[in-house]
């Protein structure tokens, strides 16, 4: 059963507009091409697998570069579809690499994607899955932000194109890739938006496309524990979770859907993950937040909590943002925290904060660069109330 949300009436531009094939899966792909009179159905497959590699592989956005597509389809492809990239707003690059791009997908739908160089085997794209966030995750600056709608297959696959095209990764290489990872951690529950999600990572995943292994994409929830069983059996993608608190007390007011779903029937929906095993171990995220959750004493209440689980534990120390009453905890009390779970035989990697400069650290994606542009806008417009006045 699928908890993807009906958000159909504030989706109604999507789909009034022109169906773009980057985001259709190939069974998708060959019933389209058929519906549209492209092709017969007895020749969709192999026109599909063309047009499939134009777009996956070559990474084209105009049906004239198909050069072993007769130009008469070629023109029928154009009328019909579109391979159009979305709007790049704004692209921002860190001091440490790091790159952000503000893309508009439609009017009023704007998304932010974020490439963290030297993260996974090469690099790691963490892309968006809904605009906004329902979750109100209280110490996350973009959980503030409304939940507008969930992203289409095509709006998730369109932010890899972005940052393979900003990259130069067409076409697709096979070895050296710059980007080799995808995390779906930026903005949104991914897993409230499931089947866009997984048609999404089918498309990405596809051997003779972008190619990316299914190990290297991860997907991270807070915890939506009805849908963990469909994430991995349609997926086979890698499990985070967002736990950041050992109890439900704690929990409930950090990450406010442990109140639907609690701690013992979130464990029991982990243990129970398809696939888990000591060679895909699921990923805990801890944030850690001064005098909340940081004592050695929730350390060793971590280590119970997860008891028996193949895991490793992301420790990310706080970002802070205008107006949170949370702060990160000092160093060495991370270092603390994470010397007791490394005895304990878990890995447990303090996560460097990439691309703070830029509003690109982790819970800072959108929410930040939006409050950013609106009071920009009314910077303009009081100075042109003032001119009009002055007249």
């Amino acid at each position: 059963m699928s908890l993807t949300l009906d958000l159909s009436r504030t989706s109604a531009a999507v789909s009034t507009a022109p169906v773009n094939l980057s985001g259709l899966t190939r069974g998708e792909l060959r019933q389209a091409l058929i519906d549209a009179g492209i092709c017969p159905p007895e020749k969709a497959k192999m026109r599909a697998s063309q047009v499939w590699s134009w777009i996956h592989h070559y990474g084209v956005t105009d049906f004239s570069l198909m050069t072993n597509i007769g130009k008469e389809v070629q023109a029928k492809l154009a009328e019909a579809f579109t391979l159009a990239r979305p709007e790049i707003v704004e692209r921002q690059v860190s001091k440490d690499g790091t790159r952000k791009w503000l893309i508009r997908t439609a009017p009023g739908i704007e998304i932010e994607t974020v490439y963290i160089p030297d993260v996974g085997r090469a690099g790691a794209l963490c892309v968006s899955s809904q605009v906004g966030c329902t979750l109100n995750c209280t110490f996350c600056h973009t959980g503030t932000q409304k939940l507008v709608r969930n992203l289409t297959a095509a709006e998730i696959v369109a932010q890899v194109q972005v940052a393979r095209d900003d990259l130069g990764e067409w076409p697709s290489p096979k070895e050296d890739r710059r980007l080799s990872n995808i995390v779906f951690m930026g903005m949104g529950e991914p897993l409230y938006n499931l089947d866009h999600v997984a048609n999404a990572i089918d498309i990405i995943s596809d051997n003779e496309g972008i190619a990316l292994s299914r190990r290297r994409i991860t997907v991270s929830t807070s915890g939506v524990v009805p849908q963990l069983d469909a994430l991995g059996t349609r997926t086979q993608a890698m499990l985070a979770i967002s736990l950041h608190a050992t109890n439900d007390a704690l929990r409930d007011v950090l990450v406010p859907l442990n109140k639907k779903y609690d701690l013992d029937q979130l464990m029991a929906a982990i243990r129970a993950y398809p696939g888990l095993s000591n060679a895909r171990r699921v990923t805990f995220e801890y944030v850690m937040l001064k005098g909340v959750n940081d004592s050695p004493e929730e350390a060793r209440a971590l280590l119970s909590l997860i008891k028996g689980i193949p895991a490793k534990i992301n420790l990310i120390p706080f970002n802070p943002w205008p107006g949170t009453d949370y702060e990160c905890s000092d160093w060495k009390t991370i270092e603390r925290f994470a010397a007791i779970l490394n005895k304990a035989g878990y890995a447990s990697p303090i996560r460097t904060p990439r691309g703070r400069d830029i509003l690109a650290a982790c819970g800072q994606l959108k929410s930040e660069s939006e409050k950013i542009r609106a009071s920009l806008r009314r910077a303009g417009q009081a100075a042109a109330a003032g001119t009009v006045e002055a007249a």
